[in-house]
């Protein structure tokens, strides 16, 4: 291959991984504020909050 391909390659592929990680961050850090509590934690159920059904 040609300097200048392999240099685009290692470019682009720098730029695809940079923006996967930002994403994998924001995933793993808003989890478990959505979750209200970590992915297996045990959670006291609250029994005041009644359901409006």
């Amino acid at each position: 291959m040609h300097s200048e391909l392999v240099l685009l390659i290692k470019k682009v592929a720098g730029v695809c991984i940079a923006a996967l990680a930002v994403v994998v961050f924001v995933a793993f850090v808003s989890l478990p504020y959505t979750l209200n509590g970590h992915p297996g934690e045990a959670r006291a159920t609250d029994t005041a909050v009644q359901h409006m059904t």
